[in-house]
């Protein structure tokens, strides 16, 4: 049976602030602990009034002070916002605190607007350096070698598993080149699953790292007792879907009992389309998903995230996923 993990943004719901998502992350991530996830991983974002995980490293040391055994990491750093060099210290740092229990999952885009990228000293243009800034920051985790001028203290020597992550074709190609994880963002980005993941594996190239190919995938879950509740609860990942796109971001919304009127055609079809993978439900309708997304995907790993405005809600639609998964292990 494989792993199942959790993708957390920190959610910061409306009239809550960042305080009490990092609070509201701690729970889920031990509650996640005792159910057998394998991973929790954190996004970076910039400028974004409902999610709270913009520092991740830190956010990431948060986390895996609180717990004991799951892996924590980033799901994932925006490397274009940073120097490599600065990740090589910030992750050999956590790997020090919490040994063997790290992941650096990068990717590529800014996961923010042009206008604060500038403002992170970053440009849109560093995003074409992403392979090299990916290099460079594998040599500062190598051994130092003699005569190395430049190094990452701490970091260097230390074994910290770098993912690729990807929302288009070139993470694949990128993470099959290096032989490196690859995870697809299929949560919100499913266009290309299919294809990427072909790629990835077609053109996988092994490695010191990885002997195959190992592909996880992202998969927004809303399960609860009912099919009714869930949907409901959905209503506010729905909104923040939509709001996004019409460039209002804000704090996660409260679920509505009906979207009825709220959005035009135009924007109810592109919402059908962006979420289409979401797997929405009671128990026995979700584990019909999940069973169907893994059929299709063939994946290694699978990754939840759930936008949920109500934090038991949330935390009661981890642990049906974590039910579900027990359920499967044992028919298997």
């Amino acid at each position: 049976m494989i792993p199942f993990s959790v993708l957390d943004l920190s959610p910061i719901t409306l009239g809550s602030d960042a305080a009490q998502a990092f609070r509201n992350s701690l729970d889920l991530a031990q509650a996640a602990e005792r159910w057998g996830y394998k991973r929790y991983w954190m996004a970076e974002h910039h400028n974004m009034p409902g999610i709270a995980s913009a520092a991740t490293s830190v956010v990431i040391a948060h986390v895996a002070g609180g717990t004991k055994m799951i892996r924590v990491g980033s799901g994932g750093i925006m490397l274009p916002n940073h120097a490599p060099l600065v990740i090589a210290e910030q992750f050999g740092t956590l790997e020090a605190l919490f040994p063997g229990r790290i992941d650096l999952g990068l990717g590529r885009a800014p996961g923010t607007d042009q206008r604060t990228a500038q403002a992170l000293r970053r440009y849109f243009e560093a995003a074409d350096s992403f392979p090299q800034d990916v290099l460079e920051l594998q040599a500062y985790f190598a051994p130092v070698q003699p005569g190395q001028a430049v190094r990452a203290v701490p970091g260097a020597g230390m074994n910290i598993p770098i993912w690729i992550l990807g929302s288009s074709l070139f993470g694949a190609q990128l993470a099959a080149a290096l032989g490196l994880p690859f995870a697809f963002a299929s949560h919100f980005a499913p266009d290309h699953l299919m294809e990427a993941l072909e790629i990835y594996r077609q053109q996988f190239k092994p490695s010191e790292t990885l002997a195959k190919p190992y592909a996880m995938a992202g998969l927004s879950v809303v399960a609860a007792d009912t099919d009714a509740e869930a949907k409901r609860l959905f209503t506010s990942l729905q909104q923040g879907w939509i709001n996004l796109r019409r460039g209002n971001p804000g704090q996660l919304q409260p679920p509505v009992e009906t979207t009825e009127g709220l959005w035009s055609e135009a924007e109810v079809a592109r919402l059908t389309h962006g979420l289409r993978m979401a797997v929405v439900g009671a128990p026995d309708t979700v584990e019909k998903g999940i069973r169907a997304f893994m059929d299709a995907t063939q994946v290694d790993e699978i990754i939840f995230t759930g936008q949920i405005y109500d934090h038991a809600a949330r935390l009661r639609s981890f642990e049906i996923v974590a039910g579900i998964r027990e359920r499967m292990a044992k028919a298997a």
